[in-house]
């Protein structure tokens, strides 16, 4: 069953050129992102007011597990990934859908045997990887979150939290008719001034410090100094710091790690999107949290319904992570995002020139990799 993928207070309205008068359906696209951590897949329909999810699809498969020792990707680790995208093409195949833009990243940018990880899903799979780069990532990931900046600031970073790898990027806010540019979507013109990517996410962060059961605090306060030591210099976002300092910016943080944040911070029973979606915490309130988490073990925070087994081990990587970034570049709001890179897939599939869509033969569509 189709449901809007937009929560009531931050639509994607205005955005992705692909919309259709209210009644029409239009073709089936899919956007599938290959982590160190999760496999996704969104498979949406263009609307008037930017898509309409059909199906979506999210399985943590960890495909970054050990990357770190050993610089290759392990054994059990591929066939979990492997497992995960026969699903992700098995829906894909059944939706007949379109246009298909599947993407890895850190995982794959960084393993020896990468290429003949993406060499065997293509041949076990169908499906063709592209291993793209950290300065596309960051911006698909802007793209995906346009809907949650506040136009009424001056600036913005975006904090995309990944089992391998952390993007950031800054958003100048100011410019006359930023709207419009939107209107006008693609990832490349977006007001992106300055980025970063550091090699460190939830997966490799926790691997390289494992939990200290006799001093949490100190284990905690390890993580966020090594990561605040990957990203003193950024120049470039320097520009950007006076908005900062005079609290006219704020933080959006899109991860797994901050949603399960967020749904703790509500507390609730079992994790709703519609809730976390465009939710706005305080520094304080993030901070508070993680404490909340600090004070318990791994088997607790097994046990909270936002978090699950499968995060338990990594949450706290991830607060670790948000805060480095929050001390480095201080303001009061973040907000929390469930969408990101997929969504900046979808979002750039649809805007493409429609004369590719007329040059396609007339008959059945096939699935066709971008």
């Amino acid at each position: 069953m189709s449901e809007a993928y937009q929560p009531p207070n931050a639509p994607l309205r205005g955005v992705g050129g692909g919309g259709r008068p209210k009644g029409s359906e239009g073709p089936f696209f899919a956007a599938l992102d290959l982590g160190t951590n999760n496999c996704r897949l969104l498979i949406a329909r263009p609307s008037e007011d930017g898509f309409r999810v059909s199906e979506a699809y999210s399985n943590i498969v960890r495909l970054g597990e050990g990357l770190t020792q050993t610089g290759r990707l392990q054994d059990h680790a591929m066939d979990r990934a492997l497992a995960a995208l026969r699903v992700c093409a098995d829906k894909i195949a059944r939706r007949g859908c379109q246009r298909v833009r599947a993407v890895a990243t850190q995982a794959c940018r960084s393993a020896e045997n990468g290429p003949a990880f993406v060499e065997r899903v293509r041949s076990e799979t169908g499906l063709s990887l592209q291993v793209i780069s950290p300065s596309e990532e960051a911006r698909l990931s802007v793209a995906g979150c346009l809907n949650l900046l506040d136009r009424s600031a001056e600036a913005a970073l975006v904090i995309d939290v990944g089992g391998g790898s952390t993007e950031l990027s800054w958003v100048d806010l100011r410019g006359a008719g930023l709207d419009q540019q939107m209107r006008r979507f693609a990832p490349a013109r977006l007001p992106v001034r300055a980025w970063l990517s550091a090699p460190v996410g939830v997966v490799t962060l926790a691997e390289q410090f494992p939990e200290d059961a006799t001093d949490r605090l100190g284990w905690y306060r390890a993580m966020v100094q090594a990561m605040k030591s990957r990203l003193l210099e950024c120049p470039d976002a320097e520009v950007l710091r006076p908005a900062f300092d005079a609290g006219r910016a704020h933080l959006v943080g899109t991860s797994g790690a901050i949603t399960s944040l967020a749904g703790l911070h509500l507390g609730l029973r079992r994790y709703d999107r519609r809730r976390v979606d465009g939710l706005w915490m305080t520094r304080g309130e993030c901070e508070r949290t993680a404490d909340r988490l600090l004070a318990v073990d791994v088997s607790a925070r097994a046990s909270e319904p936002c978090i699950g087994p499968e995060r338990a081990d990594l949450v706290l990587a991830g607060a670790a992570i948000l805060q480095a970034v929050q001390e480095l570049w201080p303001c009061e709001r973040v907000r929390v995002a469930d969408r990101g890179l997929r969504e900046g897939l979808l979002l750039s599939l649809m805007a493409e020139p429609h004369r590719r869509r007329r040059n396609r033969h007339r008959s059945a569509p096939k699935v066709q990799v971008a």
